[in-house]
C-alpha cells in the first residue's frame, strides 16, 4: 500500500472479498477497524505498483481499553459419548454435549489469553459452516469436534495478531485446551510447575496433543508458586490453583466493573450437574484432590460473590455474548 498523489494503490490477493477492505483502506481508514475486517476475511492488501520496498497493511493493535473487557471465543462443541467417564447418565443432564471455549481478557496494562481450543487453527480452513474434525490421542481415545471459527479470525475480529498477546495462561494441559498454543509463543506463559514438568515428561500424558503446545518449551516462562497470582497488580485478574484434574490445573477471576466478577473454572467441573450432584470423572489426575479443590473455590466464590463460569457448560454458553462483544 502506497499513497500515489492523492489516491493509494491497492492490489487485492484475494478477490471479491477484500473489495470492501480495499475501500477502507483507500480512504484511509487504517485503525483497528480496517485491520479487524482485513484478518476476518483472510485478506492480504499489497501495495500495486508502488516500487521497491512495498509492504502489506501495518497492523496496529487496537488502544488498551479504559477498564477490563472479557471477549468469549467459540472453539467448537464435543460431542460425548461416554457419560459414566464423568459418572453421570443421559437422564441426570440437560445435553451431553461440552462447550469449547477460549477467553482475551483485555486490560489497560496488557492481555491475557485463557486456554486456546480443541482443533489448531493451523489443520483446518474455515469455509463459513461448521465442520467435524476427529481426533486421535496419544493413548489411543478417540474424540470429535464440531467447529466453525477459527482462533485467530475471532482475534481479528477485534484487531488483534496472535504477536499482541501479552500473557498466556492454560487452565491445564488437556488437548481440548491448548490446541493454538503455540500461536502465542511470543507471550510470558503462566504456569504451575507440575503442569510444565507433566506437559513435557516423557511419556507425554494421554489425553494431550503435546504437538500442539510444543513451543511453549522455549517461551519466557513465568513459573507460578503461590496459591494466588495477581496477574497486573490490581485484583482484577487472578489466577489461582485448582489442583485436582491436572497436577496444577488453574482457574481464572475476572473481577469486571460492570458484570462484576467471574470465575472461569477451566476443568474443575465439566456439567453443570457435576457440581449439584457432586460426581467427580474417573479421569481425574487425583480425585480426592479435586474435591478438596471444589470446597475450597466455593468458599471463594461465596466470600468474592463472583459467578461460576462452567467454561464446558454448553448451555450457558450458547447464551453467553461472543466476540467481538464483550462484557466489562
Amino acid at each position: 500500500m502506497q499513497a500515489t498523489g492523492n489516491r493509494l494503490a491497492v492490489r487485492c490477493s484475494a478477490q471479491p472479498r477484500c473489495q470492501e477492505a480495499t475501500k477502507l483502506v483507500k480512504r484511509r481508514k487504517f485503525g483497528s477497524v480496517a485491520t479487524a475486517l482485513l484478518g476476518t476475511l483472510g485478506v492480504v492488501c499489497v501495495a500495486s505498483g508502488a516500487g521497491p520496498g512495498a509492504s502489506s497493511v501495518a497492523h496496529h493493535a487496537p488502544p488498551p481499553p479504559p477498564a477490563v473487557r472479557l471477549y468469549v471465543f467459540d472453539c467448537g462443541t464435543l460431542h460425548i459419548a461416554d457419560l459414566g467417564r464423568f459418572r453421570l447418565s443421559k437422564e441426570e443432564i440437560a445435553t451431553s454435549n461440552l462447550s469449547v471455549t477460549c477467553f482475551l481478557i483485555a486490560h489497560p496494562k496488557g492481555t491475557l489469553v485463557w486456554d486456546t481450543g480443541a482443533v489448531p487453527d493451523a489443520v483446518w480452513t474455515p469455509a463459513g459452516i461448521a465442520v467435524t474434525k476427529h481426533i486421535v490421542l496419544p493413548d489411543a481415545q478417540e474424540r470429535d469436534i464440531v467447529i466453525s471459527k477459527s482462533l485467530r479470525r475471532q482475534l481479528a475480529t477485534i484487531g488483534y495478531e496472535p504477536s499482541d498477546i501479552t500473557y498466556l495462561a492454560l487452565s491445564h494441559y488437556h488437548y481440548d485446551h491448548t490446541a493454538n498454543a503455540n500461536l502465542f509463543a511470543s507471550a510470558t506463559w503462566l504456569v504451575r510447575q507440575a503442569e510444565r514438568d507433566a506437559m513435557f515428561r516423557s511419556p507425554r500424558p494421554g489425553v494431550t496433543q503435546p504437538s500442539t503446545y510444543e513451543s511453549l518449551k522455549t517461551s519466557k516462562t513465568l513459573i507460578l508458586d503461590h496459591d494466588e497470582y495477581d496477574v497486573f497488580g490490581d485484583g482484577r485478574i487472578i489466577i489461582k490453583a485448582a489442583l485436582g484434574h491436572t497436577p496444577g490445573h488453574q482457574v481464572l477471576y475476572v473481577n469486571l466493573a460492570n458484570t462484576g466478577p467471574i470465575l472461569l473454572s477451566g476443568d474443575l467441573w465439566h456439567y453443570p450437574e457435576e457440581r449439584s450432584l457432586d460426581r467427580v470423572p474417573t479421569f481425574e489426575f487425583d480425585q480426592a484432590q479435586t474435591r478438596t479443590t471444589r470446597r475450597v473455590i466455593e468458599a471463594f466464590l461465596k466470600k468474592t460473590g463472583a459467578q461460576l463460569w462452567v467454561q464446558h457448560d454448553f448451555v450457558a454458553n450458547a447464551k453467553r455474548r461472543k466476540a467481538p462483544e464483550y462484557y466489562d
